[in-house]
C-alpha cells in the first residue's frame, strides 16, 4: 500500500479511534459527527483490506495490523504537531488549546481557583486538564507531551527537566475551633497527647514531615491514616483529631471549615513547590505563556527576583 493513496486525515481518524476504541467518543474529541467517524473507518478499511477495529464484549478491538499501525502513526501526528506549533505563534485570547497539569489534591485546591480566574480573563477558549501527582508515569508522560507542566515539590524529577522555583512552603498544626488544644501554645506535650491524622501523599515532598518527626524523637499517636488531603478539612472539623499539614492548605481551608493552626512544636523543614517540564515543550510558545502565567500568579517576590 502506498501512502499517497491514503487520506492523512483518515490517520488522525484512525489515531483516536485506537485511543477511544469507541466511535461517539472519538467523534467527540474530533469535533466531527459520529456518522463521518464511522465513514472514515469504512474507508480505510476498504483502502487497508483490513477490519481494524472489531467490536467485542470488551469495545472495539484493534485487529493485528492496527496494532501495527498504531505506534508509527502516533509518532508521525506527534512530530507534525510539534513542527506546528513550533510554527504558529500563540494567541491566549483566540486559542481553544488544552493544556494537562500535574498536581496534587492541595495543589489542585490552592492553584486552580487563581489560575482558572486568571484563564478566563486572558485565554478564555483555553482548556485546563489536571491529572495526579503519584503516577509512575508522571516523568515518561511529561517527556511524550502527555503532561505539560508537574507542580509541586517533587524529589524524583529534580534532574532531566527543566524546573522554576515558585515558593518554599512550611508546614502547621491544623485542627477545629474549640479544640481542646486551641487556646494557649501547642506544646511538644500537648501536641504529643493528642491523636493524628497522618496524610501520606505518596509521590509529592510531603513524606519529609514522616521523616521529620522521626529524626527528632517524634512518636505521633495516630489514629487515621489517609492517602491524600481530600477529606482532611471535614475530618478534623468534626473530631478532636489534629493533622500537620502544609502552609498553603490551611490557607484555603481554615475559613470555610472553621478550623485553626497552631505553630507545630518542633521544626520542619519547609520545603520548596516548583513547576517542572520537559525540554521538548521549553520553547513551544504557548507552553512558554502557561508558565509565565503560573510564575506570575504564584512565584514570590524572593523567587521572582
Amino acid at each position: 500500500m502506498d501512502l499517497s493513496s491514503i487520506d492523512l486525515n483518515l490517520l488522525r481518524i484512525l489515531h483516536r479511534l485506537l485511543q477511544e476504541r469507541h466511535v461517539s467518543r472519538a467523534a467527540q474529541d474530533l469535533g466531527l459527527s459520529q456518522p463521518a467517524v464511522s465513514n472514515a473507518l469504512r474507508r480505510l478499511r476498504v483502502q487497508l483490506g483490513d477490519d481494524l477495529l472489531v467490536r467485542s464484549a470488551a469495545g472495539m478491538q484493534p485487529t493485528p495490523l492496527a496494532q501495527r499501525l498504531a505506534g508509527p502513526i502516533a509518532q508521525a501526528l506527534e512530530l507534525l504537531d510539534d513542527a506546528l506549533r513550533a510554527q504558529a505563534p500563540f494567541d491566549p485570547a483566540d486559542s481553544v488549546r488544552q493544556f494537562t497539569l500535574a498536581m496534587s489534591d492541595v495543589g489542585e485546591l490552592y492553584f486552580l481557583p487563581v489560575l482558572m480566574r486568571a484563564l478566563a480573563q486572558l485565554a478564555p477558549g483555553v482548556t485546563l486538564r489536571t491529572t495526579a501527582l503519584d503516577s509512575p508515569g508522571l516523568g515518561p508522560s511529561l517527556s511524550t507531551g502527555e503532561i505539560d507542566l508537574a507542580l509541586g515539590s517533587l524529589p524524583r524529577l529534580q534532574g532531566g527537566f527543566y524546573q522554576q522555583s515558585l515558593f518554599r512552603q512550611g508546614y502547621l498544626c491544623l485542627m477545629r475551633n474549640g479544640h481542646p488544644m486551641a487556646e494557649g501554645p501547642l506544646t511538644r506535650a500537648a501536641f504529643l497527647a493528642c491523636e493524628h491524622v497522618r496524610v501520606e501523599a505518596p509521590g509529592t515532598g510531603h513524606g519529609r514531615v514522616d521523616s521529620e518527626f522521626e529524626r527528632r524523637g517524634i512518636r505521633r499517636r495516630i489514629r487515621l491514616s489517609v492517602p491524600n488531603y481530600v477529606a482532611l478539612g471535614h475530618v478534623l472539623a468534626s473530631t478532636d483529631l489534629i493533622a500537620t499539614v502544609p502552609e498553603r492548605f490551611a490557607e484555603r481551608v481554615c475559613a470555610a471549615l472553621a478550623l485553626r493552626t497552631h505553630p507545630l512544636p518542633v521544626r520542619i523543614a519547609s520545603g520548596v513547590i516548583r513547576q517542572f517540564w520537559h525540554q521538548r515543550s521549553h520553547r513551544d510558545s504557548g507552553h512558554e505563556w502557561l508558565r509565565r502565567q503560573v510564575s506570575s500568579l504564584f512565584a514570590d517576590s524572593a523567587t521572582r527576583a
